[in-house]
């Protein structure tokens, strides 16, 4: 599972396994309105939350990333949105083998001609996968950065493998204009799936 490369190559020919991180991040919640009105910095709502349990495996997905596709269907149900309004998805990808290429299948799946447009990346191929801060701090990444309509790279990408061909922003960061809707992904072993749906506000 862990890599001996000691480094996280998502979606990479030469992927081994994730790399094992460490780090904290906080995210506050508040309601939107009472937010507004003491005069808060808003970075992001969510408006979407899908989960999803395939049981496949304790350790792999499907092949097909049946579950991770249906996490995302749900979010994008519940936000009331469609998938090619979804301008970026930052990515479970962990660097394994199995993980990896299936989220890619899962994306495809879910956003069918759009998949080509989104913007997919891996924070993971720059902080590991630090399973302490979980989400947390993925979300922290995301937020102020695509609050300036900035999407974050998957470093280390230099060869990408069969059937992993969507857009992972390879090694710099990129501005763009326009993304109002961010997905962000969340699988953990045994097949427990999350996903949740931010806009820019």
């Amino acid at each position: 599972m862990t890599t001996r490369r000691r480094r996280a190559v998502p979606w990479d020919k030469d992927r081994d396994g994730f790399v094992l991180g460490d780090g904290a991040g906080m995210v506050v919640l508040e309601e939107y309105e009472h937010a507004k009105k003491r005069g808060a910095k808003i970075y992001a709502e969510i408006v979407g939350f899908g989960m999803s349990s395939d049981a496949y495996h304790m350790t792999s997905p499907p092949e097909d990333g049946a579950g991770a596709a249906l996490a995302m269907v749900n979010a994008i149900r519940d936000a009331g949105i469609e998938p090619g309004q979804i301008g970026y998805v930052n990515a479970h990808g962990t660097s394994t083998p199995a993980g990896d290429k299936a989220e890619a299948q899962a994306v495809k799946s879910v956003f069918g001609d759009a998949a080509s447009r989104v913007l997919v990346s891996s924070t993971k191929s720059m902080t590991g996968a630090s399973a302490g801060c979980g989400r947390g701090g993925r979300v922290d990444l995301l937020y102020p950065g695509a609050a300036r309509s900035g999407v974050p790279p998957t470093i280390n990408l230099d060869n990408p493998d069969e059937g992993c061909d969507l857009d992972f922003v390879p090694h710099e960061a990129r501005q763009v204009s326009g993304m109002e809707y961010t997905l962000c992904n969340s699988f953990g072993f045994g097949g427990t799936n999350g996903s949740l749906i931010f806009k820019k506000v």
